[in-house]
């Protein structure tokens, strides 16, 4: 056939053909991105009203690895802390495996998961099974983990923590996936921080009570017995020790029992 011939038919169907495939493929992969993007932002805006909830912060990380797991079709994800001894615990995990919940406790700084911690940046591994810095390859094989993809958990630049996702396959993260995960993060971040300083108001608040109970409690001995607010106070510690009970329980008590005998 020449160069200036026209295709005979069955050419022209096979162009045809090519071409519905081509467009149908394409709208797939369209419909199966939007599927996925659909499927993202739902995950973070089940995160979003979890971490703006009453809920207990046990019941939030639980929630964020179980909707992160869903989201990025990871086998195992996990969620890690930096506790008070300096070291990465686990603290949620929508695995039920007895050998993944096994007690692993990783120093910052120390292999894969460490270093995340330590340098506040993501890493991504193809295959964890034949990393050397990997700290768990046994672990990683028995339960038929592959890839990892690990992003800090940071508050003001600060990592207090890592979130972990694990494929069963060899799997090559995608910077979208990247930038899913690190705002999962970034919002599990927002929640544990903002839980520590409720925390943390609450135990200012109630130490202030305390004092101001005790304050009076020592004024009413004071006044009852002549003394001084030093000697009251060295009285309501001597209770203290005797009863074994908190100072704020024996001014309760001075302050209820006075309050009784005014009204009798």
């Amino acid at each position: 056939m020449g160069n200036g011939a026209r295709p005979g038919p069955w050419r022209e169907s096979w162009v045809m053909a090519r071409k519905k495939t081509s467009e149908k493929a394409a709208g797939e992969a369209d419909s199966g991105k939007s599927s996925s993007v659909e499927s993202r932002i739902s995950a973070l805006l089940t995160i979003s009203r979890a971490i703006t909830s009453e809920k207990y912060l046990e019941d939030i990380l639980r929630l964020i690895v179980t909707v992160t797991a869903e989201v990025m079709e990871s086998k195992i994800c996990s969620l890690m802390l930096i506790d008070e001894d300096g070291k990465l615990h686990v603290k949620a995990t929508q695995s039920i495996s007895k050998e993944y919940n096994k007690k692993r406790i990783i120093d910052v700084g120390k292999g894969i998961v460490g270093k995340v911690a330590s340098e506040n940046q993501p890493a991504i591994v193809h295959d964890v099974r034949v990393r050397n810095d990997y700290l768990y390859p046994e672990m990683a094989r028995k339960e038929g983990l592959v890839s990892l993809l690990s992003v800090p958990l940071a508050v003001k630049g600060r990592v207090i923590g890592v979130i972990n996702c694990y494929t069963s396959r060899p799997h090559d993260f995608t910077e979208p996936e990247v930038t899913v995960l690190t705002t999962i993060a970034n919002q599990a971040a927002i929640a544990i921080e903002n839980t520590e300083l409720l925390v943390r108001s609450r135990v200012i608040q109630e130490e202030l009570e305390s004092r101001k109970l005790v304050e009076r409690a020592k004024d009413i001995l004071a006044a009852e017995s002549g003394t001084g607010g030093d000697e009251a106070y060295r009285k309501m510690q001597q209770m203290s020790m005797n009863m074994r009970r908190p100072m704020r329980q024996i001014a309760e008590a001075i302050i209820i029992s006075r309050g009784v005998n005014e009204s009798s």
